[in-house]
């Protein structure tokens, strides 16, 4: 185990450091408040940025083992996609006031029964926000260089013998000169003689 001790010791620092800039992050949404829509969509921005970085701290130092970070368009659509809907409507839902779309959103959240579902969770803003930005970090993830230009596989170039061509004729040549030997020859027969009896009558 000891040799993933540099390994290990690097990701949780790499960690540690995006675990701070988080946390600046969700000091800094503290001071720009919710007393408008424009606040309000500010900071949880902001919150969502610190659940990106963190996201993205597991990324980092991938470029040293000969990947590439890139996007999964499955993660993203399957994972990503969905979560944002949801996310979204419980956030404009949850606007200071009149929104520019939370009334309709109320709305159809009462039409389909999902009132007191989008208000209990309307109050965890803070940790919405900060998922969808996680969420969407996870979306990206690391590749070998070769997959990102198309996921070509390198193969290795055949190997050349040194002397040139094989010469098939002189390879069959032994093979041939059985095969003649074997026609050429004459037919072996048994002559079969009549019996002797080396008894003598008495």
């Amino acid at each position: 185990m000891r040799r993933y001790g540099l390994y290990d010791a690097t990701r949780g620092l790499t960690t540690l450091a995006a675990a701070g800039v988080a946390g600046l992050l969700l000091w800094a949404a503290t001071r720009v408040g919710q007393q408008t829509d424009g606040r309000y969509w500010a900071e949880l921005a902001i919150v969502a940025g610190a659940g990106l970085v963190l996201a993205l701290s597991q990324l980092v130092g991938n470029w040293t083992k000969g990947l590439r970070v890139r996007m999964s368009p499955g993660t993203f659509a399957l994972g990503f996609l969905p979560v944002l809907v949801c996310v979204g409507w419980i956030l404009m839902a949850g606007e200071p006031g009149h929104g520019w779309e939370e009334g309709r959103i109320t709305s159809w959240s009462g039409n389909i029964g999902l009132t007191g579902i989008v208000h209990d969770l309307a109050l965890w803003q803070g940790v919405l926000a900060f998922g969808l930005g996680l969420v969407f970090g996870l979306s990206l993830d690391a590749v070998p260089e070769a997959m990102i230009a198309g996921d070509v596989e390198r193969r290795p170039a055949a190997v050349v013998p040194a002397s040139g061509p094989v010469d098939r004729r002189a390879a069959d040549e032994p093979l041939a000169a059985e095969r003649r030997a074997a026609q050429d020859a004459e037919p072996h027969t048994v002559t079969v003689g009549p019996k002797h009896d080396d008894t003598t009558e008495g």
